[in-house]
């Protein structure tokens, strides 16, 4: 069997909510619930890379072992795939090794444990995978780039003109970027399941949602 180890990355500054990650719902913390999953299914294979002591003493709390990840990479402008190098070097020069790398974000609490398979399985026909929820607006028909005057066109320009949304190409909310090479698939996360917690509006959503 191939050995899954599961990553959240987490780092501690958050403009949109102060500690988002540690951040209450249900009476846990918001990374708790990334946690719990990637127990289930990594066992005691779970890293947490974070800049954060609070988040350190955290996840060990709930049982994941942890990365200190620097300063000088856990920034706002900083790409995560560089944290995702540094989690996977700072275990390989322990020489701990693993087949499959599994990127949890600790901001969609309401993934579930299918989700995470169906992703697990599709990657036996490819070398990476995304998730993704159908986009509630399209490139193609609704949505629009605009200059410094204001003036807008089309983001995606086509010699056909689309008129409906049925006829238009799927586009896809993705949970990632950055990471399109070699072959790439997608698995889709129903949108109830897809909330990716930015700001404190999606921070309501999520504890409405959770508490039912």
């Amino acid at each position: 069997m191939n050995k899954i180890f599961s990553f959240i990355f987490a780092r501690g500054g958050s403009k949109g909510i102060k500690n988002k990650n540690i951040t209450k719902i249900n009476g846990k913390p918001l990374i708790y619930y990334s946690i719990l999953l990637a127990k289930k299914i990594s066992g005691k294979n779970v890293y947490i890379s974070t800049d954060s002591l609070k988040i350190k003493n955290i996840s060990e709390k709930y049982g994941a072992s942890v990365i200190m990840r620097p300063k000088n990479i856990s920034k706002d402008k900083s790409l995560e795939i560089i944290a995702w190098k540094h989690a996977v070097n700072y275990l390989n020069k322990k020489n701990i090794f693993f087949d499959i790398f599994l990127s949890l974000p600790a901001t969609s609490p309401l993934r579930n444990l299918y989700d995470i398979k169906k992703a697990i399985n599709l990657l036996k026909k490819c070398d990476f995978v995304v998730t993704g929820n159908i986009s509630k607006r399209s490139p193609w028909f609704n949505m629009v780039k605009a200059d410094k005057y204001l003036n807008v066109e089309l983001l995606m320009k086509n010699k056909k003109k689309f008129s409906r949304r049925q006829d238009v190409p799927k586009s896809y909310d993705l949970s990632m970027t950055g990471i399109f090479d070699g072959k790439v698939k997608l698995s889709e996360v129903p949108p109830n399941r897809a909330l990716d917690i930015d700001d404190k509006f999606d921070l309501k959503i999520a504890k409405l949602l959770m508490k039912r």
